[in-house]
């Protein structure tokens, strides 16, 4: 297997993107392998950023939003919102880190402990 040729940050030929940039062009990878890396430099001795890079020639469309996905996504996005702890809808997507509800996971003291 040959090395991925590797580029500078900013400076990769064109005709290759990051998924980011085929998403915006409305494309996909489309199950291409990493056709070459871009590297970014870091300070402090620690190692380069790096971004897988893909070939715009061999990408395929974005596959269109069908209404069972569409249904499927909604679904998925409401059970992110329903706390575990009280089993209410938050309002906002529960933060993994908490696992929770911001009210369950930070409860006010009560108003007896207030007044003493």
């Amino acid at each position: 297997m040959a090395a991925l040729p590797v580029f500078r940050w900013r400076l990769a030929p064109d005709g290759y993107a990051t998924r980011r940039q085929l998403r915006a062009a409305g494309l996909r990878p489309g199950g291409q392998d990493v056709a070459a890396t871009l590297e970014r430099p870091r300070r402090r001795g620690r190692g380069p950023l790096v971004a897988y890079l893909y070939r715009v020639d061999l990408a395929k469309p974005v596959r269109p939003m069908t209404p069972a996905r569409r249904v499927a996504l909604a679904k998925a996005n409401r059970a992110r919102r329903i706390c575990p702890a009280c089993g209410r809808d938050a309002g906002y997507v529960i933060p993994t880190s908490l696992g929770m509800c911001t009210p369950c996971a930070f409860p006010e003291p009560s108003q007896a402990l207030r007044s003493a």
